[in-house]
């Protein structure tokens, strides 16, 4: 398998996980920073395990210069986009979770194109726009609705995702310790806050734990191999799997999430056909 189509895999994995996750996050019963706090914590324990037997942690006494990057990706990529992610799902709906934080895809091709020199063609603009058209369409159901307080949180989570995942693509640490470093420091810096509150545990944190873990190891491996404004467009239909979970549990689908979603997958699978470029 080529470096594109494993690239590309990887990303398609990470989707079904980053799918699930809204549901598990609006399912939270406790403090939501006691819940990030301790769902980054668990899925940092989970990669220590994975790297230290590998040796991969030796990276740190080799390339020491980069550590204050990775408390960045901490920063941005865990602490503040899981406050944003957790509250916002908290006061809004699994459903709008999962469909608003596909927005990523613009802040990625800003963000991607000023920082990382990636190209980004005509051909790869006009399918995003379909995404986000089809996105509007499911969030709006056709007609104007103000924006409610979480999905304004829920439209600041992509950016700082994409902002940790900018900086994560220029670390020279492997998939694994990026990972591992951003969950512990993202993690670290959340219990700081949620000390300030009552602590409170919830078996939910740990599944949570797993599947931040899991996602994080295939991204990383995915937009070292791809160009992270494609990686990050082939995650777009991740909503799919939250709303047929969502709908299963007893919420709506409408005409509106039918069309939306055809135009997401149509957009996102000529994205991924798109082969990666710099400028």
């Amino acid at each position: 398998m080529n470096q594109e189509a494993k690239g590309t895999l990887f990303a398609f994995i990470a989707l079904i996980l980053v799918g699930i996750e809204p549901v598990v996050i609006k399912s939270n019963p406790v403090n939501p920073l006691s819940f990030a706090a301790f769902s980054a914590l668990f899925a940092s324990l989970i990669l220590w395990v994975m790297i230290l037997p590998s040796g991969k942690w030796r990276e740190l006494k080799e390339i020491p210069g980069h550590l204050h990057k990775a408390f960045l990706v901490g920063l941005f990529g865990t602490a503040l986009a899981y406050i944003a992610y957790s509250y916002g799902a908290r006061m809004s709906t699994a459903i709008n979770a999962s469909l608003i934080t596909r927005s990523e895809v613009l802040y990625s091709f800003v963000l991607s194109y000023l920082f990382l020199r990636e190209r980004i063609t005509k051909k790869q603009l006009v399918l995003s726009l379909i995404i986000l058209l089809g996105i509007v369409l499911v969030i709006t159901q056709g007609r104007f609705i103000e924006p409610k307080r979480g999905d304004v949180l829920l439209l600041l989570t992509p950016l700082f995702w994409q902002i940790g995942h900018t900086i994560a693509k220029q670390l020279k640490y492997s998939p694994y310790l990026i990972a591992t470093l951003r969950n512990t420091f993202g993690g670290l810096i959340l219990l700081v806050l949620a000390l300030s509150f009552d602590l409170e545990f919830t078996k939910l944190a740990v599944a949570e734990g797993v599947i931040i873990a899991l996602t994080q190891v295939l991204w990383y491996s995915a937009i070292r191999l791809i160009n992270l404004s494609k990686a990050t467009a082939i995650i777009t239909p991740a909503p799919a799997v939250a709303i047929g979970l969502s709908i299963l549990l007893g919420e709506n689908f409408t005409v509106y999430h039918a069309i939306g979603f055809m135009l997401i997958m149509i957009g996102t699978l000529g994205v991924s056909k798109i082969k990666s470029e710099r400028r």
